[in-house]
């Protein structure tokens, strides 16, 4: 269950910064963000603290390789749901959609992946030890 909401947080985190609809940061700031800079200013860095958040706990814990294996892995794994016909990708606020699945988990895994590093080798890391 952790890693579902770990997964989710993150996937909320990149959909309200942009996505297909006219809902989300990016485009309310083009629309009306002149008007409430005060607003979009707090928004923006809101939504910057979850990404130092995300970002820094998945480059201590897998690194930017890692980050970069398992979006290949994810990557894979749609080609091989589009191969076998499961997947198509003729709509483009789909694949905006997709794309922000995939970078999701990708955060999430970094999030997590501390926690099942622990649980399968039983050591702590050196953050995880109380004086």
């Amino acid at each position: 269950m952790g890693f579902l909401l770990r997964w989710v947080c993150a996937f909320l985190l990149l959909a309200a910064t942009f996505n297909p609809t006219e809902y989300n940061y990016v485009q309310w700031v083009r629309s009306y963000g002149g008007m409430n800079v005060s607003i979009a200013v707090l928004t923006g860095l809101v939504l910057l603290i979850g990404y130092i958040i995300y970002l820094r706990a998945t480059l201590r814990s897998i690194g930017a390789f890692g980050m970069i294996l398992v979006l290949a892995v994810v990557g894979a794994g749609l080609w091989v749901l589009y191969d076998l016909g499961v997947l198509r990708l003729d709509d483009p606020s789909f694949n905006v959609w997709l794309g922000l699945a995939a970078l999701s988990f990708v955060l999430a895994i970094g999030l997590s992946w501390s926690i099942v590093r622990r649980a399968l080798s039983g050591q702590a890391d050196v953050d995880d030890v109380d004086a």
